[in-house]
This record gives structure tokens, sequence and C-alpha cells, in this order.
């Protein structure tokens, strides 16, 4: 099954995701080489800057989700004000589909 993390950074928080970001795509890196990564990217505010994020994982349960959510460095650092995680299914332009 497939689940969306939708992440909203803290307010004034930018440096944070920066500092943390090679942690992060490495993360990622990881995650895709393992076949979990589906989709993941940035939300940018107003001025194009990044604000928060999506990941789409595939995962067994919401609670394996959970867990691999909490594993990002950005959530470690204390990045996200609100974490939000859903089940999702992937209905158009699914490669796998």
């Amino acid at each position: 099954m497939l689940f969306a993390f939708l992440c909203t950074d803290k307010p004034g928080h930018l440096n944070v995701r920066m500092e943390n970001r090679p942690a992060h795509v490495e993360w990622l890196n990881g995650l895709n080489a393992a076949g979990t990564l589906k989709i993941a990217g940035p939300f940018l505010d107003g001025d194009g800057k990044p604000c928060g994020s999506l990941v789409i994982v595939k995962a067994e349960t919401i609670e394996d989700a959970k867990t691999l959510s909490a594993d990002d460095p950005y959530a470690k650092a204390g990045l996200f004000e609100k974490v939000e995680i859903r089940p999702y299914n992937w209905t158009f332009n699914n490669p796998e589909a």
C-alpha cells in the first residue's frame, strides 16, 4: 500500500532544512534503492522557497509508514510543524499500473 507524508515546515526554519538536506537526500536515496520510495519533493512558498515536503512510500501498514516518516532526518532535526500520513491510491500515470 502507498502512503503520503504531507509535511509542513515550522516557520522560519529554512536554515534547519538546508543544514539537514544532505542527510535527508541520503535517506531518500536509501528508500529509493530499496524500492520503497515512489515520489518525493518539497512544497514551495510564494517566493519559491521550500516550506514542506511530499513523500510517497510503499509500506505494509500505516505503522510501518509512521516508522519510515520518523526516520527522516528532517523529522529528527525538528523541521516539521506537522506531518500527516495518509493512505494513497496512485490512479493516474502510475508506471506500475
